[in-house]
């Protein structure tokens, strides 16, 4: 499980409307007159010991919400016809056909309309771009929104698509970031004047070692001056209409199952899941067929192990064409609290090491007072943990009681929890990012600076890249290689390259990594001679159960610890019954053979939702 993730309705943005639907895919249209009829006729689709699961998609879907400008939206479907209507016009319009070659030559006539080429086939919808971006978050939105910008520019029309499987725009991320707005600064360099949701600058910078009694104050190697806390959730929203203004199309509550390629195995688009599957596999009444989204060049920005970005990398060999080493993970979990006024400092940023972790356990904690008496707190533990019996929520629910984070918590309520993984393998393991018809970017790629526990300004700045290769392939004819030259050649590469030994340094325990580090940080200043390699990957590091104590954690008291359940009635995760299963075992016989007799049936606590059980 990658991410478990929610947005309540108290963090939802007010000035943003909702579109649903539950069982038709949406082109959009944005129109000058009151309704448009068009006709096609047209055809043209952790931890654990053994690895359990693929992740696949969820074939349910109950609705999707739009940036709707408080427009009015709707499709009827009738055979080849669609009828569209929109109340406001954002930008001039284009009806577009494509020849039907391989090179996607595009013939333009002006109708005062916008459409894409809407096509069927016998089993479902082809929809075509110019560029299809997978995934809704900081590195997709920049990719948009630059693609856009380079437009303007060069007097260029591109089509850009965004496809986003949460049911919103920011969805699938949880609150609560310290944000290095250097990126930003770049795409978009106007946005304080912008009412952008960034507005609290980091105002004290703090780093404990924690015993089980003690906090002792450490200096800090965060430089977080400058930096700002932050909803994230609500950047990309911000991004997200920011990108719309320019004319980018946003889906968002299809999740991309599916690659697709040509006959020369050239990546031409991605498929959206199914919907309307019943959890025996049959088709349920409103049932519909995914939409093939069609691009020249396909982006993917799926974040942390996206699935399709995972099976691109094996297909084409990616890390072997760099020898890249392998991808090392952690475990985030984070809730985000609303405590009393007198205890709330924004911007106030805290990062702990240490307890509750054994001194065998890379992580950490980390608080950040936002705005509105909000805090985000959370706890970071690496997969590649030895001791089977180890419970990263449970862990994360002992840290809460320590005497120097109890009370800033106690009196308070929580809004929101959440989890996801992180990759940390940092600069050993960026695997070559082009692909034939397209590239990966942000968290798929794996640029999160490890030291730093910061990837959005890095995510941005390489959907930005992405975009300025991709512009230039379809206007000017060049390879999407320049992607790879530009990034090697960006402040990424130095600040990744600068940070790459910081990880691995912890593979000799807690005390030789913080001496390491620090020797790599205030002294040498990135200049190590040598570059320190990752350790075994995470699942081969677990070791068997008989080498280990059994952990005894203590039960939720209901008011700083909460049970599972409590938990994820938080997150606001929300699955039909009546619907396949996400995760699939490679092989069935691995947990009832291997893992419980072997390892004491790991996956029943590494999870933080407890899917196995």
């Amino acid at each position: 499980m990658h991410t478990l993730l929610s947005k309540s309705n108290s963090f939802r943005n007010p000035t943003f409307t909702s579109l649903r639907s539950s069982n038709s895919f949406h082109t959009r249209l944005w129109n000058s007159t009151p309704s448009t009829s068009i006709s096609s006729n047209t055809n043209i689709s952790h931890g654990s010991p053994q690895d359990l699961s693929n992740s696949t998609s969820s074939s349910g879907c109950s609705g999707i919400r739009h940036f709707s400008h408080n427009s009015s939206f709707s499709v009827f479907q009738n055979g080849f016809k669609r009828i569209f209507s929109s109340g406001h016009c954002l930008n001039s319009v284009i009806l577009r056909n494509f020849d039907g070659e391989r090179s996607g030559t595009l013939k333009n006539q002006i109708f005062g309309t916008q459409s894409r080429s809407v096509c069927t086939e016998p089993d479902r919808e082809s929809i075509e771009y110019d560029v299809v971006i997978v995934g809704a978050g900081p590195a997709g939105l920049s990719a948009a929104i630059r693609l856009k910008q380079l437009c303007r520019e060069k007097d260029v029309d591109l089509s850009v698509c965004v496809v986003e499987k949460g049911a919103e725009v920011g969805a699938h991320i949880i609150s609560g970031n310290v944000f290095e707005p250097r990126a930003l600064d770049e795409l978009l360099p106007q946005w304080k004047q912008e009412e952008s949701p960034i507005s609290v600058p980091v105002s004290s910078d703090k780093f404990w070692f924690l015993t089980k009694n003690r906090a002792l104050s450490f200096p800090c190697p965060f430089d977080n001056k400058g930096n700002y806390v932050i909803s994230l959730s609500q950047l990309v929203r911000w991004m997200g209409a920011k990108a719309e203004e320019l004319g980018v199309e946003i889906y968002p509550g299809f999740a991309a199952s599916e690659i697709l390629y040509d006959a020369n195995d050239f990546v031409v688009g991605i498929g959206t899941n199914d919907m309307g599957i019943a959890k025996d596999g049959s088709k349920k009444e409103n049932f519909q067929r995914g939409v093939e989204l069609k691009g020249r060049i396909t982006l993917l920005s799926e974040g942390c192990r996206g699935s399709l970005s995972e099976k691109i990398i094996k297909k084409y060999k990616l890390r072997e064409k760099e020898q890249s080493q392998h991808q090392t993970y952690a475990l985030g979990i984070k809730e985000v609290w609303e405590i009393d006024e007198g205890k709330h400092k924004p911007g106030f940023v805290l990062h702990t090491m240490g307890w509750p972790l054994d001194r065998k356990t890379y992580g950490g904690s980390f608080m950040y007072h936002m705005n509105d008496r909000q805090v985000s707190i959370g706890l970071v533990v690496a997969l590649n943990y030895h001791n089977p019996f180890l419970n990263p929520y449970e862990e994360f629910q002992k840290l809460k009681h320590h005497p120097a984070i109890k009370p800033m918590l106690e009196g308070g309520t929580v809004l929101q929890y959440g989890a996801r993984t992180l990759n940390e393998g940092g600069f050993q393991s960026i695997p070559y990012p082009v692909f034939p018809g397209g590239a990966i970017i942000g968290c798929s790629a794996g640029f999160l600076n490890v030291p730093k526990i910061k990837g959005t300004h890095t995510a941005m700045k390489s959907g930005m890249l992405a975009a300025e290769a991709a512009f230039n392939v379809l206007h000017e004819g060049l390879n999407m290689e320049t992607y790879w030259d530009n990034l090697k050649n960006s402040w990424i590469w130095k600040e990744l390259y600068e940070a790459r030994n910081y990880r691995p340094a912890f593979e000799y325990g807690l005390v030789p990594g913080l001496a390491i580090s620090a020797i790599e940080h205030y002294i040498l200043k990135g200049k190590f001679p040598f570059t320190l390699k990752h350790g075994k990957p995470d699942h081969e590091a677990t070791n068997v159960a008989e080498l280990h104590q059994q952990i005894h954690y203590p039960k939720p008291d209901g008011v700083l610890s909460f049970d599972v359940p409590t938990s994820l009635h938080r997150s606001n995760t929300n699955h039909e019954h009546d619907q396949p299963a996400h995760l699939r075992l490679r092989d069935p016989k691995i947990p009832e053979l291997v893992n419980l007799p072997e390892y004491a049936g790991p996956e029943s606590r590494y999870c933080p939702a407890r899917v196995y059980e």
